[in-house]
């Protein structure tokens, strides 16, 4: 388990961690509450925080506090605050203000082994919950509300100079598989689809037998290189059936974010280039930046 452990003294860093790495514990130490804060932000594969209460800038509630927030946005983390002082107060003020644990400080070997075995029994209950929570079932992808959560935070972080596209796609004529063939074979077809943008951006299922991917840093070109692409793999696809092979295609649809544009704004505007692909005869690829505006000039 990756922990981050911060205290205003180097020799109780150094006792903590001489603890923890011999049981194969990956650990990073801080003495500065805000450069750990920063560190656990920007790495989400740390699984716990062992922090003192007496440490500066933020102070042990207000650490334990923004790593509260951290773990409430769709992370899995355990956060046990360390004091020399145990008393009921900081007991109480500790949990109040999120931390799962409270130990004291320097803690024994094996009481901080067991509190760290809890720990990791918490952790990986959250993944799972999580992971339940944003995946659709069928396909393993992203789930709507999942996907919109993580495509958003690809917005802000692209800021005023950054790239991204996003790409809707649809099954063409699904109904029809699954009228004709069953929806055992129309499950099979999702799947199908899924498997293939499953590695690409940031891939989710709307609903149905619609999907989206948004590329963050990739642009218009590369996403339109990367739907032609997808659309010929697609076409090739042949679906097991008691009537035989069941061939697939799918139309796309391509936007272009801006600054200013929000997630649905720049979905929309996929969704109107999809249309337009279904309206010309499916299997296409549209983009809303490139061929919407050509046809509305001619």
């Amino acid at each position: 388990m990756h922990i981050v452990i911060v205290d205003s003294s180097r020799v109780v860093l150094r006792v903590v961690a001489g603890m923890l790495e011999p049981r194969g514990h990956v650990v990073t130490q801080f003495t500065d509450s805000a450069e750990a804060l920063a560190y656990v932000t920007d790495n989400p594969k740390v699984r716990a925080l062992i922090t003192s209460l007496e440490v500066r800038p933020l102070s042990g509630l207000e650490l334990c506090w923004s790593a509260r927030l951290l773990a409430e946005a769709s992370r899995p983390l355990s956060i046990i605050a360390m004091s020399s002082a145990r008393n009921a107060r900081n007991l109480a003020e500790a949990l109040d203000s999120g931390a799962d644990d409270f130990i004291d400080k320097p803690p024994g070997a094996e009481e901080l082994q067991a509190r760290l075995r809890a720990a990791e029994r918490l952790t990986t209950l959250q993944s799972e919950l999580i992971r339940l929570a944003e995946t659709d079932a069928l396909t393993g992808l992203l789930n709507r509300r999942a996907f919109l959560q993580r495509s958003r935070e690809a917005t802000q972080k692209a800021g005023s100079f950054g790239r991204l596209c996003a790409i809707l796609l649809d099954i063409d004529h699904f109904k029809r598989v699954n009228d004709e063939y069953g929806h055992d074979v129309g499950d099979a077809a999702i799947k199908a689809v899924a498997g293939l943008i499953a590695p690409e951006g940031i891939s989710g299922r709307l609903g149905g037998e619609e999907f989206a991917v948004v590329l963050p840093g990739q642009s218009l070109l590369e996403a339109e290189a990367l739907a032609s692409r997808l659309r010929l793999n697609m076409s090739d696809l042949r679906i097991r059936s008691i009537k035989g092979p069941v061939r697939l295609t799918c139309s796309f649809g391509i936007s272009e974010w801006s600054e200013g544009t929000t997630v649905e704004g720049l979905l929309k505007q996929a969704d109107i280039a999809l249309y337009e692909a279904k309206r010309t005869g499916r299997n296409r690829v549209v983009s809303a930046v490139n061929d919407l505006i050509i046809a509305r000039a001619n």
